[in-house]
């Protein structure tokens, strides 16, 4: 398989490149569930076909790879603690797996980042809740994610706040 070709316009600012790969995650999180597909097979079709790919209807966003690859993979080896923390954040009547796939795969990178990297647990909060807002611009799910990371990120890191 050959890879595409990738766009090589300006490159986007780092903020920019790391939300666009907060949003590449949690498209990916929800395609390894969806599909019940591995977790390199998925980064190898974004990195390949879809991060930075010129379409006829324009060019997907650039991102940080590194930083896509890096909340995938710990997703994937911290799900149990992530889901954990997650089901510790949710009424008891919503355990995780009844919630919508798209907040599950948000909540699963979004607890990658708070229990696999040093990134302040405010700053992963805020970027996670304009991912929701960019999923569900029209929807209470914002403020949702917005209660359920804060919840999360204390029990992850609670010296941090």
């Amino acid at each position: 398989m050959s890879e595409a070709p990738k766009s090589r316009q300006a490159r986007p600012d780092r903020r920019a490149l790391s939300a666009a790969a907060r949003v590449y995650a949690v498209q990916a999180l929800f395609q390894m569930e969806a599909a019940d597909q591995s977790a390199d097979r998925v980064v190898r079709e974004f990195s390949n076909w879809r991060i930075g790919v010129d379409y006829e209807e324009g060019t997907s966003p650039e991102a940080d790879e590194d930083l896509f690859k890096r909340i995938v993979d710990a997703a994937v080896n911290w799900q149990a603690r992530i889901d954990q923390m997650t089901d510790r954040a949710l009424v008891a009547k919503w355990p995780i797996d009844r919630i919508d796939p798209v907040l599950r795969a948000l909540f699963r990178a979004a607890g990658a980042e708070l229990v696999g990297s040093e990134v302040p647990p405010r700053v992963v909060i805020s970027e996670y809740v304009a991912v929701a807002d960019a999923f569900f611009p029209d929807g209470r799910e914002t403020r949702f994610v917005n209660a359920v990371l804060d919840h999360m990120a204390r029990d992850a890191r609670p010296d941090a706040f």
